[in-house]
């Protein structure tokens, strides 16, 4: 009976110690707010990101540039070789000599003051373009958060486990170095201890499984993270008791429809393509500017005999460019870009169905997810019960050892799957977060 009594304590003491779910003395303690801020500093997806949003951003200062009044100048020297003169018949041919050495020089400007709406065309759709680029950034942002989010709480649920299969490999080999004993004193078969040296064994291979998958939850979140190679990363257990706003699903709606990055993407889309729109149909307008040149030119070679002289001369004046071609070429290019608004027009339609329908069915899993954590309740408090009662069976000598260890197991299994459930939760919360990009 004392070694009964011994083995029932040890049980009691395993499974209702408080240290079940500690975190691991050594590593970096860490928790979401944090990782999110070290993966806004050091990923190398959201820098990506930001220099496609500074390239836009380039691309608008080019664009507006284009108001800028075109100015070249051009400058050149040039060796003149003797000519010659014929009658129109070719006949009567004879040498004219020509100064040899040449200059020109010539500085031009041109200001454009009507271009058929091409140039503000041109700088609305870079505007779109850094807009567009700018939600990219953060689209980019919310989906590298949700998915350290999800390896987080991994890594979370492979610690936990890590520490209910070694107070079951405790336990087990606790129990067969007390049935070896009994087994000395002929109360207890070796094939009672074969079966739970197999029991250790399997439970030595999940351990073994769990703490490799571990390895490669902490390395991907170290990687993503830009930390040092031999970092542990330890989830913060005070996570389980952050409140959980858990919204009526017309407000995560109404939500999403504001905030989702996809559908403003969607709608910018359609701004983009009513520019290229007008951009085209620009194609049709007359360019007008206003334009003004200095030349400098020598010999003057227009006379016979030629010049050697230089000659200098400037204007001013206003000049207009009419593409006729336009009228025919452009036509099958405007109708493209207005088929490409349209296409934009129902693209955005059917984003608003998508996440419609995907925040509806995050929503239903949200719930889903807090009737799993009742039910995992009710399973602890269960199996508290039915512990107690065997324990009291097996002092008694009315249950066997392995009903006190089924029990044992059962009241293992319900605690993991009740931190488990607490950590669907709180993922859940945050895929909600996520679809409304509210991350």
């Amino acid at each position: 009976m004392s070694n009964r009594m011994w083995l029932m304590g040890l049980c009691v003491t395993v499974l209702c110690s408080q240290g079940l779910y500690a975190q691991p003395s050594s590593g970096r303690l860490m928790g979401i707010e944090e990782m999110f801020r070290l993966a806004d500093a050091n990923s190398k997806s959201i820098q990506t990101y930001n220099t496609g949003k500074e390239a836009a951003d380039e691309a608008l200062k080019a664009a507006k540039a284009q108001r800028l009044p075109d100015v070249s100048a051009s400058l050149s020297f040039s060796y003149l070789g003797d000519g010659h003169l014929w009658d129109r018949d070719f006949g009567n041919g004879m040498n004219i000599s020509m100064p040899h050495y040449g200059n020109n020089f010539a500085l031009e400007a041109q200001q454009v003051v009507y271009a058929g709406g091409a140039i503000s065309s041109g700088i609305a759709l870079a505007e779109l373009g850094q807009q567009m680029a700018e939600l990219d950034v953060r689209k980019n942002r919310q989906e590298v958060r949700f998915l350290l989010t999800g390896y987080y709480l991994n890594l979370y649920k492979l610690n936990n486990q890590m520490q209910v299969l070694k107070k079951n490999l405790d336990l087990t080999g606790q129990v067969i170095r007390n049935m070896e004993a009994r087994r000395g004193e002929g109360t207890a078969l070796k094939n009672d201890i074969t079966r739970y040296e197999l029991q250790r064994e399997h439970l030595k291979l999940q351990l073994a499984q769990v703490q490799d998958a571990r390895k490669i939850m902490n390395h991907q979140l170290v990687v993503t993270l830009h930390l040092p190679a031999d970092t542990e990363i330890v989830p913060d257990t005070t996570l389980l008791d952050a409140e959980v706003k858990a919204l009526a699903e017309q407000d995560w709606q109404q939500m999403a429809m504001q905030e989702n990055l996809g559908l403003k993407q969607a709608e910018l889309a359609v701004r983009m393509g009513e520019q290229k729109v007008r951009l085209e149909r620009s194609e049709r307008l007359p360019k007008i500017a206003v334009m003004a040149a200095e030349h400098l030119d020598g010999p003057i070679t227009i006379e016979v005999p030629v010049l050697d002289n230089n000659f200098n001369y400037w204007y001013v004046g206003v000049g207009v460019k009419y593409n006729f071609s336009a009228l025919f070429k452009n036509n099958k290019k405007l109708k493209q870009a207005r088929l490409n608004v349209r296409r934009a027009r129902e693209e955005h339609e059917l984003a608003q169905e998508q996440v419609e329908s995907a925040v509806q069915a995050g929503y239903v899993n949200f719930l889903t997810s807090f009737t799993d954590l009742r039910t995992q309740e009710k399973s602890v408090e269960l199996a508290d019960e039915n512990y107690d009662v065997t324990g009291n069976r097996y002092k008694n000598g009315l249950a066997l050892l392995t009903d006190m260890l089924d029990a044992s197991n059962t009241k293992l299994s319900a605690d993991l799957g009740l931190v488990n459930a607490r950590i669907n939760v709180i993922y859940h919360y945050y895929k909600m977060k996520y679809l409304t990009h509210s991350l």
